[in-house]
């Protein structure tokens, strides 16, 4: 499905508008070499009643300091962190496991969450964690999530990471934010395929966290 900008259809407006109901608490995963402190201010663009009364954002600093330089280094102040490190190929990883434990933990320790949001690397982990999940094969002592949202995400290449994550279709409601000059757009369609049942949001900006406007709306529509 591809949203466009529409008035709301939902037969529960209140529900949507977050009035009667419990806020959804969201995990954020910031972009490769930033942090939590910039993806909080990456996601103030969506700054809206529609989402703020509906979703509890909460922000997680990756595991490992920034082993490089930072691309977001003069627009942002460190620390910077990092996920995991990888090759060009994007099929070995370093760090990967110890990665995984660290969120599984943090979840465990102060969840549950409802659903999980990543940009760029965060986003890859967002995805894979959700098949992952489905197989058994991490969170299996968390609820089940609800949603993510993904924002510039890409398929993980390492043969036996795209077989725990993908060799089933993923059922977890997915919102996938891709942008129409994003140098990753071909590997954002190709996540998609993955996903059952994928919403999809366009925009016009290349690889970031976009300015939504009016196309906001979707986000908390798409998850309540």
């Amino acid at each position: 499905m591809e949203v466009s900008p529409a008035p709301c259809t939902c037969s529960n407006r209140q529900n949507c508008a977050g009035k009667s109901r419990k806020r959804l608490r969201v995990l954020c995963l910031h972009g490769f070499r930033t942090s939590a402190a910039v993806l909080r201010e990456q996601l103030a663009k969506w700054d809206s009643p529609m989402v703020n009364d509906l979703l509890e954002l909460n922000f997680l600093d990756a595991p490992f300091p920034c082993r490089g330089k930072s691309d977001v280094d003069g627009k942002f102040p460190p620390p910077f962190y990092e996920w995991f490190q990888y090759n060009v190929a994007y099929t070995e990883y370093v760090g990967m496991d110890e990665c995984i434990q660290y969120i599984t933990k943090y979840m465990y320790e102060h969840g549950p969450f409802d659903g999980l949001l990543g940009f760029s690397q965060g986003a890859v982990l967002s995805a894979a964690l959700a098949g992952l999940q489905q197989k058994g094969l991490a969170l299996s002592e968390h609820p089940s999530l609800r949603f993510v949202i993904i924002i510039s995400g890409v398929m993980l290449e390492n043969p036996q990471m795209k077989e725990n994550c993908y060799s089933e279709n993923i059922r977890c409601p997915s919102v996938h934010l891709i942008g129409s000059r994003d140098w990753l757009k071909p590997r954002n369609e190709q996540l998609l395929q993955v996903f059952q049942d994928p919403v999809i949001i366009r925009h016009g900006a290349r690889h970031t966290v976009p300015k939504l406007g009016v196309y906001v709306r979707f986000v908390p529509y798409e998850v309540c």
